[in-house]
């Protein structure tokens, strides 16, 4: 897949409009980064997060694709996980052709190296993050991918179709490649390094329901509209805002 010159246009425009602070530095790096891998912007494939950029899962699977990726296989490696634990770790091995190497990655995950959004699907992420992982080797990829992040980290399955949309925060949009809500509001925590408790406590609130789980689809696509727009404009005050969600700490005599 050649990039165009308007194609690249419009994926610096998008850029632009995504983060407004970007540098002219860092767009001259993101425009190197877009004719050297054939990512996208639009599509989701390449994110920014702190003011560095990311690959992202489904962008490393559609570079795989257009590179005609021969296959891909992962192992949970069961004398290195704890089930009881929700401990995790396992082996992708990427195949980039009949007659090439295999190149080999691991991932792990816990919950002590997974975002609080997304605890309880460790193994998942762990799965998500070898293959991340062994395709970043097999490719050539310099960029580290959000998936692999300790603290933050999106939940897209590495080998499964993901599941249809029935309303509920965590489910695809329309099937149309865009990011979940929950990946959505996951890159705005760690974009605004924001506390995810606190968040989803607002959350639950600003949706008149006990979790953000029981909101519905469209509700919380509201209110990561709102988030994201109070984050951009008073990055303060909205802390100050969720601060007032903290729980009080209780004191014993």
């Amino acid at each position: 897949m050649k990039c165009s010159s308007k194609s690249i246009r419009i994926e610096m425009r998008v850029a632009r409009q995504t983060w407004s602070d970007l540098e002219a530095t860092k767009l001259k790096e993101l425009r190197w980064l877009l004719l050297k891998y054939k990512l996208s912007v639009v599509r989701g494939e390449i994110t920014r997060i702190d003011n560095h950029w990311y690959v992202t899962h489904s962008g490393l699977l559609q570079l795989a694709s257009r590179r005609q990726c021969c296959g891909i296989k992962t192992f949970l490696q069961e004398r290195l996980s704890d089930p009881d634990a929700n401990r995790w770790v396992f082996r992708a091995v990427v195949y980039k052709d009949q007659n090439s190497k295999s190149f080999v990655g691991y991932g792990d995950a816990d919950p002590s190296n997974v975002s609080l959004v997304v605890q309880g699907a460790e193994m998942r992420i762990a799965e998500t993050r070898a293959v991340n992982r062994a395709l970043r080797k097999a490719y050539g990829i310099g960029l580290c991918s959000v998936e692999e992040l300790g603290t933050f980290s999106s939940s897209p399955r590495a080998s499964a179709a993901p599941p249809p949309s029935n309303g509920h925060p965590s489910s695809n949009g329309s099937g149309n490649g865009q990011p979940r809500l929950r990946d959505q509001l996951c890159l705005l925590i760690r974009q605004y390094n924001l506390d995810a408790n606190l968040v989803n406590a607002y959350a639950a609130d600003f949706c008149g329901t006990a979790t953000l789980s029981g909101a519905s689809r469209e509700l919380v696509e509201s209110f990561i509209s709102h988030l994201s727009g109070a984050a951009k404009q008073n990055r303060d005050a909205l802390v100050c805002k969720l601060n007032s969600y903290a729980q009080p700490v209780e004191v014993r005599s």
